[in-house]
């Protein structure tokens, strides 16, 4: 009887439009228990409030983490963004998707997903190898702009337990991370699918299908003797609204992000389902990290959603955990919105030591799996990852590497040397990685002159001067200060010059005793005017970057 009332009440108070476009796919059942609760705490959804975040130091001592950046859209094998290209006519992926399924109008990106089977998919493998590459902590997708779940959603019927895999893909990745000992995160990027898949309402304007509108307008009732006649392509596609202001440049998205330049405005019931989807996902699988992609929080600033799934997530983590121990990731946050959550740089790196942790986000390829990169073996390579690594911990920051993984959830041979390359590094060096904090500068060389500045989300990396031997990063940890050398220097020696006698860095100090690690020998050095001068051995204990131990320097 209650139920019955506070149904009732609900449809009384509500508007009429806004009823009516719920109730098309909402049963009056579900409609009186449509919104995940907030949990109670001391975090509001406000900016000022959620300042009070301070980041955990488990997060701080991991440095390193990888990401499977694993959807349908890796189903092609055909590289970013494809749920979204294959409706742009004459694109990479558009061409592409008529010679493997047909046009557009008639095989969508819905019928992609109904061939996805990650049915290779083994994730307590891959597991294993990433733990052993040194990462302390594992990013899994939890859905893409193209708006499908990967896990058992209470709120998107277009999901990967009802639909492609038929696996609780999120479960499965949380699963193995845990049995490992990694800290598990997910990354959440559905906010977009409104003004993302636009696309997918417009038509060819040239050749025999001109005017043929593409599959993204279709409703429910179009689906008749379809494999999807018991689903609502729009409860995936989000496309029953009018297109954004320039939508049929494919390139205004991006001035867009944030929701403005004549965005399209997503529908309070579009709003209140992200946020009930997430906060169902945060609710599930009670992840250490969230990574949102998105200009500082989901819907911000047209909805309030982002703030209320923050705010949620962080109280949560008080409840259930006793303390605030768990990450936001966010991206092009000003000064006040980086006190809030952990400021995320895509593709790129500071250009110095920031005073609150960081992070950031690279792929060794494309970000969802591109076979053709893969033949023509264009991958970045270990010694590239791993000074990358390097560069952002001297920093203040943590490294989050998305390795792609392929439609059938396999990863492929290059990747998997890359990673092996990884981890041999790390068996041998990952003291001077872990639970480290940055020294009064991040380091030295002539790299640091020519590096480029941040655009957008970040987008900086690969444009300056590839290291040498002379380019030089430093961590501390406790009495101990470390170098490393991004080049081996042969028979050179090593000049390290902020650690001269005379460097306003050691205020006097001097230097006690240097060692390499992985080398059992006795250095020869000497501390001068002119800097820290060491003779290396012949052969280098390892590939790729090299660590000297200095005492006396902290």
């Amino acid at each position: 009887m209650k139920r019955r009332i506070v149904i009732k009440n609900l449809v009384a108070a509500a508007p009429a439009i806004w009823l009516s476009q719920s109730l098309q796919s909402i049963s009056l059942f579900e409609f009186s228990r449509i919104h995940e609760p907030m949990a109670k705490g001391p975090f509001e959804p406000s900016w000022d409030s959620l300042k009070q975040y301070q980041t955990p130091d488990w997060f701080r001592d991991a440095k390193f983490g990888i990401w499977a950046h694993w959807g349908p859209q890796c189903q092609p094998e055909f590289g970013d963004w494809y749920a979204r290209s294959m409706y742009i006519e004459g694109s990479r992926q558009y061409k592409y998707h008529i010679e493997k399924y047909g046009h557009p109008s008639a095989f969508g990106f819905k019928d992609v997903i109904h061939q996805w089977k990650a049915e290779n998919w083994n994730p307590e493998e891959l597991m294993e190898l990433y733990k052993r590459a040194g990462a302390k902590y594992f990013m899994a997708l939890a859905n893409h702009h193209d708006n499908f779940d990967n896990y058992n959603s209470k709120y998107q019927k277009w999901n990967s337990v009802n639909l492609g895999p038929g696996k609780d893909l999120i479960g499965g990745w949380e699963k193995a991370a845990r049995k490992n000992g990694l800290r598990f995160g997910v990354s959440v990027h559905a906010a977009h699918a409104w003004t993302w898949f636009e696309q997918s309402q417009q038509a060819d304007k040239t050749g025999p299908f001109a005017g043929v509108p593409y599959d993204g307008k279709l409703k429910g009732s179009d689906g008749r003797k379809t494999w999807w006649s018991k689903l609502d392509p729009q409860e995936l596609y989000a496309q029953n609204h009018p297109l954004s202001d320039g939508s049929d440049d494919e390139r205004n998205i991006h001035k867009q992000w944030n929701w403005g330049n004549g965005a399209a405005e997503p529908s309070k019931q579009y709003c209140d389902k992200f946020y009930n989807r997430t906060a169902d996902l945060i609710n599930k699988y009670d992840p250490d990290l969230v990574y949102f992609d998105d200009t500082a929080l989901p819907l911000w600033p047209v909805s309030d959603a982002g703030l209320r799934v923050a705010a949620h997530y962080y109280n949560r983590s008080i409840q259930k955990r006793g303390k605030l121990e768990v990450v936001i990731n966010g991206k092009i946050l000003d000064e006040e919105q980086r006190k809030c959550m952990v400021w995320d740089i895509e593709r790129g790196q500071s250009n110095t030591i920031e005073p609150l942790p960081w992070q950031t986000d690279t792929c060794i390829g494309h970000w969802h799996y591109d076979h053709p990169l893969y033949d023509r073996h264009g991958y970045k390579t270990a010694k590239t990852v791993i000074h990358t690594l390097i560069d952002v911990v001297s920093k203040n920051g943590n490294l989050l590497l998305s390795v792609p993984v392929r439609g059938d959830g396999t990863i492929d041979a290059d990747e998997r040397k890359i990673v092996e390359g990884i981890a041999g590094w790390m068996q041998i060096n990952n003291e001077a990685i872990f639970n480290t904090r940055p020294w009064k500068i991040f380091g030295e060389g002539p790299a640091i002159e020519s590096a480029a500045p941040l655009t957008a989300q970040g987008f900086n990396e690969g444009k300056g001067k590839p290291f040498t031997h002379e380019d030089i990063r430093f961590t501390i940890k406790g009495d101990i200060l470390f170098a490393f050398l991004l080049g081996w220097p042969g028979e050179k020696e090593t000049v390290i010059k902020s650690l001269a006698a005379t460097s306003p860095q050691l205020a006097g100090k001097k230097i006690r005793d240097v060692s390499l690690i992985g080398y059992h020998g006795k250095l020869e050095w000497q501390q001068t005017t002119e800097g820290l001068k060491v003779k290396m051995p012949l052969q280098p204990p390892c590939e790729n970057a090299f660590v000297l131990t200095i005492f006396g320097a902290i």
